[in-house]
């Protein structure tokens, strides 16, 4: 991670203190196809919002584990925290978390380059406060960046609805929603596009919302979610999931609807096992790790569904749902999956050549 603060004499400079990842995925294959990219080259995703609407808290609880009761003990962001995220294969970028006092109209505030290398804008609403004043600065954050980058995917996170009823959850997304977008067109904007999430820290939601915003960023989305449509039609699955284990965020997922019970019980399932594999799958000495090329998992639930989870790569894994007389023909299931991971890892060869100046044509083969 590294930030900028008031005290520095050049406020636009970084100095790199630390990077994220704590969690151990034992000796690596280099599987990472970021592998070697620079921080100038990754993605990256400014969060912005008014002090107290909870953009640290989002990012400290999805991408650093912290507890979402814990957040509650943060302090008031005042500088620019820059933090890179190389956790995952496809997960590379950078999240930019500005301060809530930040002013747009400040010469010292360098809209080029906040804005002009950035893939996703996310602005924070506090559900529960008076959002006026937010829906003034949301205007004025997609207004100034639209200027400097039409590419931006822009998200809203009407944060804290944990303490709002369905009603009222509706309503504000709804009204604000409805307020936001008439505000662009009366001043000629009605082309960008903005994209709304009902999110908490103390749910899956907020990560549910993180995946559909990284998966905008990721151009081999197309491909990992026609290989998931042909894996599940070959093998019976009702759902599947492509997560990245530490953030358990979900990079790709089949084209049927996310029903949020399911991606619950698919989070549950990697915690679960990572849990259990890092107190029975180490060796006495300590030494190993918890998530390898063995690690798989199968719970049957009393409703007749099993929970069928895969190691894809040392920072992947696909978790299904499917019904058990299916999953009766698990060697139908378990030859199609070693497909399908042949497949992901071509994906990943020819990423990888890519970035190196190559141009091979993508080929998939899923039986």
């Amino acid at each position: 991670m590294s930030s900028y603060g008031a005290e520095s004499d050049n406020p636009h400079s970084y100095s790199v203190v630390d990077s994220f990842p704590e969690y151990d995925y034992g000796p690596g294959d280099d599987d990472g196809v970021g592998a070697g990219i620079g921080s100038e080259n990754k993605p990256r995703i400014v969060l912005m919002g008014l002090r107290r609407s909870g953009k640290s808290s989002i990012q400290k609880v999805v991408f650093h584990k912290l507890s979402p009761n814990e957040t509650l003990f943060l302090e008031s962001t005042s500088k620019v925290v820059k933090d890179d995220i190389n956790n995952s294969s496809f997960v590379q970028f950078q999240i930019w978390d500005f301060p809530g006092q930040i002013d747009f109209f400040d010469p010292a505030f360098d809209s080029e380059h906040i804005f002009g290398g950035c893939g996703a804008l996310i602005f924070v609403i506090d559900a529960q406060d008076d959002y006026r004043e937010a829906l003034i600065r949301l205007h004025q954050t997609v207004t100034r960046a639209y200027q400097v980058n039409q590419s931006i995917k822009f998200e809203v996170f009407i944060h804290k609805v944990d303490g709002l009823s369905d009603d009222r959850k509706i309503e504000a997304q709804r009204d604000i929603h409805q307020r936001a977008t008439d505000e662009l067109a009366d001043v000629g904007l009605e082309g960008i596009h903005l994209s709304f999430y009902l999110t908490s820290i103390y749910d899956h939601t907020i990560f549910e919302a993180f995946s559909r915003v990284v998966q905008k960023l990721i151009p081999q989305l197309p491909t990992l979610e026609n290989l998931l449509n042909i894996l599940i039609s070959n093998s019976g699955i009702e759902k599947a999931f492509l997560f990245d284990v530490v953030s358990k965020i979900y990079i790709a997922t089949d084209s049927s609807p996310v029903d949020m019970q399911s991606y619950e019980l698919c989070c549950d399932m990697i915690d679960v096992v990572i849990d259990v594999s890092c107190i029975y799958g180490l060796r006495e000495d300590g030494e190993g790790c918890a998530y390898d090329q063995q690690s798989s998992s199968i719970i049957r639930l009393n409703n007749g569904t099993v929970l069928y989870l895969r190691e894809v790569n040392r920072f992947l894994a696909l978790v299904c749902l499917l019904r058990e007389d299916v999953f009766e023909r698990q060697g139908l299931i378990e030859y199609n999956f070693h497909c399908f991971r042949e497949a992901i890892q071509e994906v990943f060869d020819i990423r990888r050549k890519a970035l190196l100046g190559s141009n091979i044509p993508a080929t998939e083969n899923l039986a």
